[in-house]
């Protein structure tokens, strides 16, 4: 099956297509740009792009993965937003996956993980991984100092991620290059069992964990004397 896959959790702007099949996933093709102010300019050029190289149509998809991040709000809600309306659009289901997951899943290689990604605002996103590459803490939103304390009690020996990058002289464990940002490979092998199984889709509900930096005024302010 063709599924479209799409992330823009992190300033790594996602889209992919990858086939899966009963023994495996296949990245048939993929673009990322990294530009944290350009999601909305980038991500549907992107998915044209990756269609066009494998001469397919939207129409070809059977399914479509989308990080859910933990992710602040403008970026993360292109992806979904777009991952949803194409959904509706075509008919076919849509699966979530935890964009941290992308991260700490594939690179926990029997020993605990911590993974993070910028939050702005001089915090992380962040989760722990076990050996295995279960999460078992987080996802959460918490300053660096306060990561790097509850990493240590969850025990993990190694951090990856672009806020681990980022601050990495305050959390303190050792670093990993790769992954810095979630991959389409991961993305997909994470929702590929729902896909096989031809689970319901689900709907697509994003991470914000904390409001957004703009907020509604609550009242009016007088401009008489």
């Amino acid at each position: 099956m063709l599924v479209l896959v799409v992330d823009s959790s992190t300033p790594a702007v996602t889209a992919a297509l990858a086939e899966i099949a009963t023994d495996g996933v296949t990245i048939r093709a993929q673009r990322r740009t990294v530009d944290a102010r350009a999601h909305g300019e980038l991500l549907a050029p992107q998915v044209a792009a990756v269609l066009a190289e494998v001469h397919a149509r939207s129409a070809d998809l059977g399914a479509i993965v989308a990080g859910l991040g933990p992710g602040p709000f403008t970026g993360l809600r292109v992806g979904l937003v777009t991952a949803a309306t194409m959904g509706q659009a075509l008919g076919v289901p849509t699966y979530g996956v935890c964009s941290l997951d992308a991260v700490g899943h594939p690179a926990a290689a029997g020993e605990p993980v911590l993974a993070a990604s910028d939050a702005r605002r001089r915090e992380v996103y962040w989760a722990v991984y076990d050996g295995a590459g279960e999460r078992i803490a987080g996802p959460d939103v918490d300053v660096p100092a306060v990561v790097a304390e509850r990493a240590r009690d969850l025990g993990a020996t190694a951090m990856v991620g672009d806020g681990a990058h980022r601050y990495a002289d305050v959390l303190g464990l050792p670093l990993r290059a790769e992954p810095r940002y979630p991959s389409a490979a991961a993305l997909a092998g994470l929702a590929a069992e729902r896909v096989r199984a031809a689970a319901p889709g689900e709907r697509l509900v994003p991470l914000y964990l904390r409001r957004p930096d703009a907020v509604a005024a609550t009242g009016r302010k007088s401009v008489l004397p």
